[in-house]
């Protein structure tokens, strides 16, 4: 008879969406959030019995995140997640390990009293892990929109039979970029790491967007010291020129057609030399 057992396992609430309003004489305070929740632990009974005496219900969860946030704020997302994830592994004998992730959309206020405006797609994420070995913070960005009209080439790449791209000495470079960042010590505020992103992106004279994100990544190490390392996923948003010529007209770098796919996709991390990194706590599912 075969026989199984169970892998790696966790649950929780995912997408809980939280907006709180901070009343405020001068003009009100909107924070717009996506909250979810995994917790792991001594768990196997539930899966391989049905006994649920471990089990804290998804739906405990969801009215925690809502609690807190009425009890304590949100001063950040970096702390409230690590508040939450704290509090689980604290308060549930059987929950060992919490992960909060957090989502946060940004809003402006348009008349500095109680009107807003979303501001387009760009979104502030941070991740908690807590467990026996601490607490771990990442704090990212992700759909950072970013363009270039010029200062950016490329040429002089590998060419085979296959190749039909031509060499580009003057293009637009547009990308849309998620990034994370880490830090050594308790979570930073993360606006100086964002404005060195697109501070590095908007004056690095670009050869490849490869070239510029390790430019993007070293300018955060640079102005961020508590941060030591940077993890940046930049898809190429091609804008090719369009061929006026049947129509008798030049295009001296004026009208494109922007590709949304297929795009080419360039990652890769960028870590301070010689400074300790923290251990990635990588859950398999």
């Amino acid at each position: 008879m075969p026989t199984f057992e169970l892998g790696p396992n966790q649950y929780g609430k995912a997408e809980i969406r939280l907006v709180r309003v901070e009343r405020q004489a001068g003009g009100d305070r909107l924070t717009d959030l996506n909250v979810s929740v995994a917790l792991r632990g001594d768990l196997a009974a539930s899966h391989l019995t049905g006994d649920n005496t471990a089990v804290l219900p998804t739906d405990t969860q969801k009215n925690t995140v809502y609690a807190f946030a009425r009890e304590f704020g949100i001063a950040s997302i970096e702390t409230f997640a690590a508040r939450l994830a704290e509090h689980f592994v604290a308060t549930q004998p059987t929950i060992h390990e919490a992960r909060v992730s957090i989502q946060q959309h940004p809003w402006q206020s348009v008349d500095g009293r109680h009107a807003f405006r979303r501001d387009g797609s760009e979104v502030r994420t941070a991740t908690v892990h807590h467990g026996p070995y601490g607490t771990q913070t990442v704090s990212g960005v992700t759909g950072l929109v970013l363009l270039k009209t010029t200062e950016s080439e490329f040429h002089g790449f590998a060419k085979d039979k296959y190749t039909t791209l031509p060499e580009a000495r003057d293009r637009i470079l547009a990308t849309s970029v998620d990034a994370t960042w880490r830090t050594a010590g308790p979570p930073a505020d993360p606006e100086p790491a964002r404005a060195a992103l697109v501070e590095a992106f908007a004056d690095t004279y670009s050869y490849a967007l490869q070239q510029t994100l390790f430019a993007m990544g070293s300018r955060v190490l640079e102005r961020c010291p508590d941060v030591v390392e940077v993890r940046l996923s930049l898809p190429n948003r091609h804008h090719f020129l369009v061929d006026l010529a049947p129509f008798g007209l030049d295009n001296p770098n004026e009208v494109y057609y922007a590709a949304d796919r297929p795009y080419g996709l360039i990652e890769g991390v960028v870590r301070r030399d010689g400074a300790p990194i923290p251990q990635e706590v990588v859950w398999s599912i």
